[in-house]
């Protein structure tokens, strides 16, 4: 075990497998983590069934990677630890249905993401074990690394500990899952879910999505061609993004022109501004209260309509339509792509 700084990185030579390799594990779910759980676990020799709903469109799927494939009921009464790997809004209801009346005294109980425990949608009995191991990446990448003999950096946490070895059973299950090759790092519920909901909405996801948005509207606005605004302001995202990736900020820089990184330092700021930071300390704070959660889980009762309502816009905009037409002239972006939406 390494300490980089306050926090503790566990590798593949730090953690004894056996707390895992000695139990059987229930998957339930089977979309991009459950996917990638499942067949890493399996194919580390540990013991592993999936739970899906009964007459699930996935159950195929499963059986074509070699593992069994059961309901949720049956898949919770035959394990001894049971990942949840469910879209968040909907653990509330599997485990008050499914979960609840078949689950151990002693049980493990493991999440992908702190949502549901953080925000009390789930609440375990005290003889019930409850931890985290959150890949820091989507399960089309953890599985990919896999398969590659690397992994992806991994969280790992404990809420409720009775049975006195929650941390250990995490990290035999982190290992198995290939995070031991990359790193895991350990946590708690809260930082983890957290961090991670912040992360997605104001930088990963949503900053990036809204500022190619906004770049590629200004450039068309003024009159310039939509194929050159998609090359600058979404496909060459990718060849910045791995330099940062790769070496950092610093690295990025020294790989661009003088042009360029002077427009960096000194147009940047002005885009992302004191009043852009404002607005993501707002969304921290709706995070943190629990807003967010309650807006999310409410939206999800109503049939998510403003969801639906939002990304049908977006799969209207002129950047996307721009963007099929340019790719499909770039092979060997369809050779490396790992997931497409069309395919699914």
């Amino acid at each position: 075990m390494e300490k980089f700084d306050e926090l503790k990185v566990y590798y593949d030579k730090d953690i004894n497998e056996e707390p895992i390799m000695n139990k059987n594990v229930a998957i339930l779910g089977f979309g991009s983590q459950g996917h990638a759980h499942a067949r890493n676990l399996h194919e580390s020799g540990v013991k592993v069934k999936v739970g899906l709903r009964r007459g699930s469109k996935s159950a195929e799927r499963v059986k074509k990677a070699g593992i069994d494939c059961v309901s949720f009921e049956e898949a919770v009464r035959w394990a001894d630890v049971i990942m949840i790997l469910l879209p968040d809004t909907i653990h509330g209801e599997i485990y008050e249905n499914q979960i609840a009346p078949n689950l151990k005294q002693g049980s493990y109980l493991g999440f992908g993401h702190g949502f549901s425990i953080h925000y009390g949608e789930i609440v375990p009995p005290e003889g019930v074990n409850t931890f985290i191991v959150a890949p820091k990446g989507p399960g089309h990448l953890v599985r990919s690394e896999y398969t590659k003999g690397r992994g992806v950096p991994s969280l790992v946490a404990v809420g409720q500990n009775p049975s006195g070895d929650t941390f250990n059973v995490a990290l035999a299950y982190a290992k198995a899952n290939g995070g031991g090759k990359a790193g895991i790092i350990e946590t708690n519920f809260k930082d983890e879910t957290e961090t991670d909901l912040f992360g997605e909405q104001a930088v990963l996801c949503g900053g990036t999505t809204a500022l190619i948005k906004a770049g590629f509207e200004t450039l068309t606005e003024a009159g310039y061609p939509p194929q050159m605004a998609y090359f600058e302001c979404l496909h060459e995202l990718k060849l910045i993004v791995d330099l940062i990736y790769y070496g950092g900020i610093q690295d990025m820089r020294y790989s661009i022109s003088d042009t360029a990184k002077y427009g960096d330092v000194t147009r940047g700021p002005r885009v992302i501004t004191a009043k852009v930071k404002e607005e993501m300390k707002k969304i921290l704070e709706e995070i943190r209260s629990g807003e967010f959660a309650r807006e999310w889980i409410e939206e999800n009762r109503q049939g998510q309509p403003n969801l639906k309502k939002l990304i049908e816009a977006d799969k209207n905009h002129e950047i996307e339509q721009i963007g099929t037409k340019l790719r499909g002239m770039m092979s060997w972006i369809k050779e490396e792509q790992l997931i497409c939406a069309d395919e699914r």
